[in-house]
């Protein structure tokens, strides 16, 4: 298999009544270790109990350990979940903590782990995203990988508020092959880049497919691949450079809502799958879309229940067998 990289942020979500191990690029990983796909995980934690549930949910979704650091003078990261004062459960308030060990990958050793476990530098798949930049430590060690590395960068941008500067964004894009963004996202991105020149607006009416004008200006200014973006209950879109446009059609699939943590990250774990096992881009976009609606169904980013897990493994290796039968 083509090995899968993640860098970024392995942290705590602490709510008021329970501990939640969290972030972005953890989340993509446990995923991807549930289905096989052994990924590197890049990331630092501290000495603390924190990072013993960290390290717990590495074992449990069969992640390697090498690529994760230990912080002796920074704790494992931390956000603080406060429900809203209007009493509203479904409505929280998050306040990331600054100086986490995250902050700190060290550079080297980055470079070190990744070089010994995944030698071929012309293959495979590479994630990242914004909040593990905020900081010079963590950013370099990104850049460095980046720069030794010439896999298919997926880049998660996450426009998260006060975490993000300007010249993070772009040299990101810069930086990656297929972006990843919402579509508050995208509004960002167009305003900022292509100002009047932009025609996306965030009608929930509208059809992705009159995106492709700006689809096309963004991959043409950052010599993007490909725009994947994410629409919440509407599914997706896919633009790539080749003119390309993919979508659900408007179909929606049936869920009870739970919470919508992690939807992003389910759907970015399951299109790096598709891509490291080479399913066809229609079937790896409508299963990232399938498996990120049931997630929006349980509690958290990830499922606590093994067999969550089980029923999409088995549900997708009876399909390539009937395929193989039928063939």
């Amino acid at each position: 298999m083509k090995p899968i990289v993640i860098f970024g942020e392995a942290l705590i979500d602490d709510f008021p009544d329970q501990q939640v191990v969290g972030g972005a690029a953890f989340n993509v990983a446990r995923t991807l270790g549930y289905f096989g796909a052994n990924p590197l995980m890049i990331s630092r934690i501290g000495s603390d109990a924190n990072a013993c549930l960290i390290l717990r949910d590495m074992q449990r979704f069969c992640l390697q350990q090498d690529g994760m650091q230990t912080d002796m003078q920074h704790p494992t990261g931390r956000v603080e979940v406060r429900q809203d004062d209007d009493g509203n459960k479904a409505s929280h308030h998050f306040e990331i903590m600054p100086e986490q060990a995250y902050d700190y990958i060290d550079a080297d050793t980055a470079v070190t782990v990744r070089e010994n476990l995944c030698p071929d530098h012309d293959a495979g798949f590479f994630y990242f995203g914004t909040l593990a930049q905020r900081m010079a430590a963590s950013r370099s060690a990104l850049y460095a990988l980046l720069e030794q590395t010439r896999a298919l960068k997926y880049l998660d941008l996450n426009l998260r508020a006060m975490q993000v500067s300007m010249s993070t964004i772009d040299r990101s894009l810069h930086a990656a092959d297929i972006l990843k963004i919402n579509e508050e996202e995208l509004l960002t991105l167009v305003n900022i880049y292509l100002g009047d020149a932009g025609q996306t607006c965030l009608d929930t009416k509208a059809d992705a497919r009159s995106w492709q004008g700006d689809m096309s200006a963004l991959m043409t200014m950052f010599k993007l691949r490909a725009i994947l973006v994410t629409l919440g209950a509407r599914g997706y879109a896919y633009f790539d450079r080749d003119g390309e446009y993919a979508s659900n059609d408007g179909v929606q699939i049936s869920t009870e809502v739970v919470d919508t943590v992690g939807g992003g990250d389910a759907f970015s774990a399951i299109f790096l799958l598709g891509l490291q096992q080479g399913w066809a881009l229609a079937l790896t976009l409508q299963r990232a879309h399938q498996f990120a609606a049931a997630i929006c169904g349980v509690r958290g980013a990830v499922a606590g229940d093994a067999m969550f897990y089980q029923q999409w493994q088995t549900r997708w290796t009876t399909e390539i067998a009937s395929k193989g039968a039928t063939a």
